[in-house]
């Protein structure tokens, strides 16, 4: 593989002879320098893949010199040349991070040989850093939770898109998991030993997106010293997460289009087209096909996108899934602030439960976090919550519709909710313990079983952390 080299010594002559090995017989770009100090100016505004450096300098020594370099750069290769070689130089070169110490006069066949594990041994670091992140990624705990149908079903759907190449665009309010639903999509890919890389396309200001995105050369701009990577090479082999797709502006939105009809781009300032290997997936809480209508949003864009669509609903339209994301967000926060809080009281799980929540699970997450940090016993209560008393219907879903549902509907919605609300509560008292669920209810472990699968409850959930999974 070719890299970028810089060799650093004060002798003309050693740098012309190092510069002709060098490049008769590999395809490395090289760089030289006479001042050790413009070197270092030079390592500082470029990017390089190995120094070559003399030992004994004018102005600053080769051991100085390396010194320096790995403040910039920890990972940056070092050799080290030198005629008056010594044991001591070269344990102290080795010790301070320089990967090998040759003497001269050198052998050609010794410097290329050297050059090349160099190389070799960069591209493994960079391998190995890129599937530590992949890792990392694949092994990160997931907060999707969630037991309604509506949920269950957007897992299924995960499954089943998970392994294909078909572009998914997620939609919903603010604070619902559109990223948890991209992250998940990657964990479960074919792609997962590659990276997800996320570009957020509110945050960044809309004359930098194009940069970020693309990458661009030296000289592109003002301020642009040297070329950088964008995200999508990063993205390479893996997934490209656009969220808050919606929010990017209509110049950029047709760039974005070529790159998913041909998988091409070019470097901002490049004239050069590159490829990319990239599995796409979008998220916004906009109206795309609003946008469209007002002229903000490209109509092919969207349909290049919408080729899978998963629309999460807002946290008041799952309500049954409180008490599984509370107890996951306390687990979570008593953990995170050490702190042995176990419980959520029935009181307060009521007022946590008819709460409307416009900033959906964010705002319940939030809500949990700062519970865990007021309260001084096991069990969250109502004052750590700092929220208003419950509605006086224990059935909001009936009391939004006006009480006119049938008759046999409104008796089998409130039937469930009593077999979810009892359950919860058996398995929150019991500590996910179904066994003394079951006792406590005064009903057999299998029928409790049968129940739990009839609501999609899952025990797990209410374990505490010391409890037998055998139970």
């Amino acid at each position: 593989m070719a890299g970028k080299i810089l060799i650093v010594d004060d002798e003309k002559d050693m740098l012309t002879l190092l510069k002709r090995i060098i490049s008769e017989e590999t395809d490395h770009e090289l760089v030289t320098e006479t001042d050790p100090l413009k070197a270092f100016e030079r390592f500082r505004a470029d990017q390089f893949d190995l120094v070559i450096t003399d030992l004994k300098m004018p102005k600053m020594d080769g051991i100085r010199l390396l010194e320096e370099i790995r403040k910039v750069d920890p990972e940056i290769s070092t050799i080290i040349l030198t005629a008056f070689a010594t044991i001591e130089t070269a344990v102290e070169a080795i010790r301070k991070g320089a990967y090998d110490y040759i003497t001269k006069p050198f052998r050609r066949e010794r410097i290329l040989l050297t050059i090349d594990k160099v190389m070799k041994w960069q591209e493994m670091v960079r391998e190995n850093k890129a599937l530590r992140q992949a890792l990392a990624e694949k092994n990160a705990p997931s907060s999707l939770i969630g037991s309604t149908p509506v949920m269950r079903d957007i897992f299924e759907q995960i499954e089943q898109v998970a392994g294909t190449m078909a572009t998914v665009l997620i939609t919903g309010p603010s604070g619902t998991g559109k990223e948890l639903v991209a992250r998940a999509i990657h964990q479960n890919s074919t792609r997962n030993s590659k990276r997800l890389v996320t570009i957020n396309c509110t945050a960044i200001p809309e004359q930098v997106i194009e940069s970020e995105l693309f990458g661009h050369v030296k000289g592109a701009f003002t301020g642009a010293f040297k070329d950088k990577k964008g995200l999508v090479q990063e993205a390479h082999e893996g997934t490209l997460f656009l969220d808050e797709i919606g929010d990017m502006g209509f110049l950029m939105q047709t760039k974005l289009l070529r790159l998913l009809q041909e998988g091409e781009y070019k470097p901002v300032g490049s004239v050069t087209t590159q490829k990319a290997d990239l599995r796409f997936i979008a998220a916004t809480n906009h109206d795309l096909k609003a946008d469209i209508r007002e002229k903000r949003f490209r109509e092919d864009l969207y349909y290049r996108l919408n080729v899978i669509h998963f629309n999460l609903p807002p946290l008041v339209e799952r309500r049954e899934d409180i008490p599984l994301l509370s107890y996951h967000f306390l687990k979570k926060y008593a953990r995170r602030n050490q702190k042995d809080i176990r419980n959520i009281s029935h009181t307060a799980m009521n007022i946590l439960l008819s709460q409307d929540y416009p900033g959906n699970v964010r705002e319940l997450e939030n809500i949990i976090e700062r519970g865990v940090i007021f309260c001084k016993t096991d069990t969250l209560e109502p004052p750590d919550l700092f929220l208003e008393t419950p509605r006086s219907s224990v059935f909001p879903e009936l009391e939004q519709m006006g009480g006119r549902l049938p008759f046999r509907e409104a008796k089998e919605q409130m039937i469930r909710r009593f077999h979810e609300q009892y359950i919860q509560s058996l398995l929150e008292e019991s500590h996910g313990n179904i066994s003394k669920a079951a006792e406590l209810a005064g009903i057999q472990r299998q029928y409790l079983h049968r129940l739990m699968k009839e609501s999609g409850i899952d025990a797990e959930g209410f374990k505490s952390e010391n409890q037998d999974p055998g139970n």
